[in-house]
């Protein structure tokens, strides 16, 4: 499970109880491997997701969509196309429900594996990957600057119009400072 990545992880390794703050886990499917069902559970995640930004109760939403870094962990180069290629449909189909109402998605990955399904040898390559992976914001008057994994939370802080904390050593990779009012 990958539930704790957007819960304890999140917040700092502690388990804390939020005021306003919902977590719902959706199980992933019972399988010996997830190149069984390389979709998992992303359709149902996406319901619910979908929902929650229509109920228009939420500021902020997190979400972990795992198929191509557990099917990819498989080596099975069909089964992670097929991940990758729901999560292009759930995205898709979650993007256009928080742009319908005037909501910003900011989707980003920690690490990366589904790119890399072989390695030099032609060998099947399960492992994380040290490539670049993209952050991307779904506002075109947003730009962002290069920048690495300790920039991200910074940056999420400077969207959402929240004070960095001086613990945090990252940079905003924000071109231009955002009125908070401005994301949702």
């Amino acid at each position: 499970e990958k539930y704790p990545h957007v819960t304890f992880f999140f917040d700092g390794g502690k388990e804390l109880k939020l005021l306003n703050a919902n977590r719902i886990l959706i199980s992933s499917p019972r399988v010996k491997t997830y190149d069984l069902k390389p979709e998992m559970s992303a359709f149902e995640i996406t319901d619910v997701a979908k929902k929650a930004v229509l109920s228009n109760k939420y500021q902020t939403m997190i979400l972990n969509f795992a198929n191509p870094d557990m099917v990819g962990h498989t080596g099975s180069l069909e089964a992670t196309i097929k991940a990758v290629e729901t999560i292009d449909t759930c995205l898709q189909d979650l993007i256009e429900t928080i742009l319908s109402v005037g909501g910003k998605a900011c989707i980003l990955a920690d690490h990366g594996n589904a790119e890399q399904m072989t390695d030099e040898a032609g060998n099947p390559h399960t492992a994380h990957t040290t490539n670049l992976v993209p952050l991307i914001v779904t506002d075109q008057n947003i730009t962002l600057k290069k920048g690495a994994l300790c920039d991200v939370a910074p940056t999420l802080l400077d969207l959402l119009g929240i004070a960095q904390p001086k613990e945090m050593t990252g940079k905003s990779l924000l071109h231009k400072k955002l009125n908070s009012k401005n994301f949702k």
